[in-house]
Order: structure tokens, then C-alpha cells, then sequence
């Protein structure tokens, strides 16, 4: 096998991803000071993300640690690499049936629903596939014609078996021998999700959390107005092109910027696979992002809209609904779906912003 030499950067990465939570803290530190609401806020690495979580209120800090908790094991559960978790035992079963927990079964339903939705667009079993290209290791890679073909034919998310048992209150779930599954295109989603329910557990009821491109919030700020979330800009990941007020949500972003490598003639390759080429997916986009109360649908959508395409994703939401949208193109366009026309304020001269119906 022939290796294309890569400039393998993951010091950058890191880089980057501080400065989009520092970016993050920026836009909520004037919250802090509403009234006398005292503020806590804490900061981890986990899933390959810099995580800030932010609480209001005397329960904070109790809040603070639940959410961390919930983070900390789904971290260790769903990390498809290290040996005894419930996404490596999946992986190893040889087709035979494992038990899982609640949120992996959540997560497994969220994705075949919009998996079926979107014909295909989001896939879990292209594990085989985004190791390939070596952005699981960071070792990165640009495959041959005939190694995508061959991660492309192990493909199997249609054929899982879930089953639940409501008698026991558990589940189990099977794929076909040979396949594998990643949960990296959802798991912040549903990591975010839990987190938030774990604070709202503790007694908190005002709080965000950033993990990355997904911030989930709890309850509005502590003087009952809106939250204010940042939209990076794909083309300074330094800064935003804009803000987008909201209520107690989820904001998930997917975008060509969060990872990638470029070879040594140029040419750049980011981690967002299409199911059916196996090449990093290549339309009019770079970022997506959804707004949804449900967080783990929010994460599954964002790659789902992201590889279908700024037509079929727009006429995704006006068959399905139940979110709202905001695509930037190439063309430096922001493409806002019909139900954000209050709440998006752009910032950056460089775009234009549109409302679809």
C-alpha cells in the first residue's frame, strides 16, 4: 500500500478548537452578570473537543459536576478504540447481539430514522471508511479508487437489528459480521442532551453548554431573555459572520472546517464522507447548522443536511420540519430557513443572508 505524505497537524487542531470555545466564553461572558445570579463554569477535553460548561443559580456547581459525570462516561463508552467499550464490543460481535445502554439505543433509532429520511445521508457503519482516510488516528491518508470500494461495501447501518425490552428496561443491537460503527456524528448531540438533563436534575435552571460545534442551553438566560450563540465562520474559524437568538435548544453545527488535512500538492480533504462516493462529500456548502430541541436529532441532522446538499436539505425541512436551518455556501451566502427571520443577525459584511419557505 502506497502512502501519499500528509502534513499531519493536530497541534493546530487543538489550537482551533480552544479559540471556538474561547469564542463560545466570549459571547456569554456579558450574561454573567445579569442581577445577582452567581455563574459557574467549567472547562474538559473530552471527545476530541474542548468542552465549556456554564450554570446559574445556588445548584450550579452541583449541576456543573452531574453534567461533567454524564460526559465523562459516554466519553469512555462511546470511543470506538478503546477496548471494552460498548461502541468496540458492537465492533467485535461478529454479528451477534450486545447489550446496550439507553443512550446508545437513542442514538441508534435517531440515525436509522434519519438515515431512512434522508435516504442514506447519515450512515454510522462508514467506520471503516473514515479510518481510511485516517481521521481516526490522524494518520491521514488518501485511499485508492479500490480501498474506498472495499470500506464502502461493509456499509450495513440498513440491516441493524435494535431491540428493546420494556420489561427489563433494556436493549440490545446487532449488525452483520464484518461491519462497524462510529458514533462521532451524533454523540456530542446526545452527550450535550443528557448533560443539560443532568443539570436540570441538580435543581439548575438556567445553564449552556458548549461541546464544540453543538451548544445545548437550559431554561433561558437568568434574566428570562434569549441566548445568544456565535455562528462561526468557515472561512475565519477565528471569528463569526453572525448571532442567532434562542430559547432553551440545541445549536449544532457540521461544517468542512472542524477537520481536515491537506496533501502535499494542496489539495484539501475534510471529514464529512459521503456514503455513496466514499470522497469527502463536495457541493455548494460549508457549514450547517440546526436548531432543535432534541439534541441528538440536531447532531444527526447537521451531517444529514450537510451531505445532502443545500436543494435537497431545504426540501428535507419542508417535508419533515421540526427544526430550523442555517446553511453557509461557498459563495459566502447564509441560507436561513423561514422560522429564524427574527432571531439571525449577521455581522460580517462578507455575506449575504436569505430566508427559504
Amino acid at each position: 500500500m502506497k502512502h501519499t505524505k500528509i502534513s499531519c497537524k493536530k497541534r493546530r487542531r487543538f489550537v482551533s478548537l480552544l479559540l471556538c470555545a474561547l469564542l463560545c466564553a466570549a459571547m456569554l461572558l456579558p450574561l454573567s452578570g445579569c442581577g445577582e445570579t452567581k455563574m459557574s463554569q467549567s472547562q474538559l477535553f473530552a471527545m476530541d473537543t474542548v468542552m465549556t460548561l456554564t450554570a446559574y443559580g445556588k445548584n450550579r456547581e452541583a449541576g456543573l459536576a452531574a453534567a461533567q459525570g454524564i460526559i465523562t462516561s459516554m466519553d469512555s463508552m462511546l470511543d470506538p478504540e478503546l477496548s471494552g467499550s460498548t461502541v468496540a464490543s458492537i465492533n467485535s460481535a461478529n454479528g451477534a447481539s450486545v447489550v446496550i445502554p439507553g443512550q446508545v439505543a437513542e442514538m441508534l433509532s435517531t440515525a436509522k430514522l434519519v438515515y431512512d429520511q434522508s435516504g442514506g445521508a447519515l450512515d454510522l457503519s462508514l467506520y471503516p471508511l473514515i479510518k481510511l482516510w485516517g481521521f481516526v488516528d490522524g494518520k491521514y491518508y488518501v485511499p485508492t479508487a479500490e480501498e474506498i470500494g472495499s470500506a464502502l461495501a461493509r456499509r450495513c447501518f440498513d440491516q441493524m437489528v435494535l431491540n428493546s425490552f420494556p420489561s427489563s428496561g433494556s436493549y440490545s443491537v446487532s449488525f452483520p459480521a464484518g461491519g462497524q460503527i462510529s458514533f462521532a456524528s451524533i454523540a456530542k448531540g446526545c452527550a450535550a442532551e443528557n448533560a443539560i438533563s443532568a443539570m436540570r436534575q441538580a435543581g439548575v435552571e438556567s445553564g449552556i453548554i458548549s461541546l464544540g460545534g453543538n451548544v445545548q442551553t437550559l431554561g433561558l438566560k437568568p434574566n428570562g431573555s434569549k441566548w445568544t450563540v456565535a455562528i462561526q465562520d468557515p472561512n475565519n474559524t477565528a471569528s463569526y459572520l453572525g448571532v442567532i437568538n434562542v430559547g432553551e435548544t440545541a445549536v449544532v453545527t457540521s461544517g468542512t472546517y472542524q477537520r481536515y488535512f491537506t496533501d502535499v500538492k494542496g489539495k484539501t480533504y475534510h471529514h464529512i464522507l459521503s456514503p455513496t462516493t466514499g470522497y469527502p462529500v463536495s457541493n455548494s456548502l460549508l457549514s450547517v447548522t440546526i436548531i432543535c430541541e432534541d439534541g441528538t436529532m440536531a447532531d444527526a441532522l447537521s451531517t444529514a443536511m450537510f451531505v445532502l446538499g443545500e436543494s435537497r436539505a431545504l426540501n428535507y425541512w419542508r417535508t419533515y420540519g421540526g427544526f430550523e436551518m442555517i446553511m453557509v455556501t461557498s459563495d459566502n451566502r447564509v441560507v436561513c430557513t423561514s422560522g429564524l427571520i427574527e432571531e439571525v443577525t449577521l455581522s460580517n459584511d462578507s455575506y449575504t443572508l436569505s430566508f427559504s419557505e
